[in-house]
């Protein structure tokens, strides 16, 4: 959960490790195959219906701006934007079997859907670069900030790769529950600058208030 803090380094576990994904995905695709459930949705059902919501709502946004879901996993982002009649959506995940699932799970209704399976900490993303009107991501910046191994080198990897695919006048709509709206402003300023913030539910605690989850905008920082 997301309270008032530092921005150091996160201690890493297994849900910063690709193996740890490979193998959840590898058994979301075995249920999903076997009983039709989509599996897990990062951040709970609510937490994608409120980026949604914000999307539909923003009028410099239309149906064919292209939207990249970094982190796609089992593609229901993408399927209900889809369903919303945005058409140009692009979903990566450094997981194959995340990718697998995401295709079986949106392609029969929705097979112009666009998948890659792409690591956006490593891999070049020469071929989007200012591509896209929207970039997405519920997770996987705090995935990345869970690896074992040099977690900053990995996000600042990230951050720089954000910057390249998102186009002068996009919008980068990231949802964290390890960071901050502070900290992400902080880990982010290089590159973006804060527009707004997509309203979260709140706790108190100890007397202070805290958010179960963050959703924050960011426009980048005219070169």
């Amino acid at each position: 959960m997301s309270t008032t803090g530092n921005s150091e380094e996160l201690d890493g576990c297994e849900l910063g490790t690709m193996s740890y994904w490979n193998d959840t995905y590898t058994a979301e695709i075995a249920n999903f195959n076997e009983t039709g459930d989509v599996g897990e949705i990062w951040f709970g059902e609510d937490s994608m219906i409120r980026v949604i919501q914000w999307v539909c709502r923003n009028e410099s946004i239309v149906a064919n701006d292209p939207i990249i879901d970094i982190g796609c996993g089992n593609g229901m982002t993408l399927l209900e934007l889809a369903r919303e009649g945005f058409r140009n959506l692009t979903g990566i995940d450094y997981s194959k079997p995340a990718i697998d699932l995401a295709m079986s799970v949106t392609n029969d209704e929705f097979p112009d859907i666009t998948y890659e399976v792409l690591d956006i900490v490593v891999d070049k993303v020469t071929k989007y670069v200012e591509m896209f009107k929207i970039v997405h991501d519920k997770g996987t910046y705090d995935a990345i900030s869970l690896n074992p191994e040099d977690s900053k080198a990995k996000r600042l990897s990230y951050i720089d790769k954000i910057g390249q695919i998102l186009r002068s006048d996009g919008l980068f709509v990231i949802t964290s529950c390890n960071w901050t709206e502070s900290e992400l402003c902080e880990h982010f300023k290089t590159t973006f600058v804060l527009k707004e913030l997509i309203p979260t539910p709140q706790f108190k605690f100890g007397g202070g208030v805290g958010n179960v989850v963050t959703s924050v905008v960011f426009q980048k920082i005219p070169t």
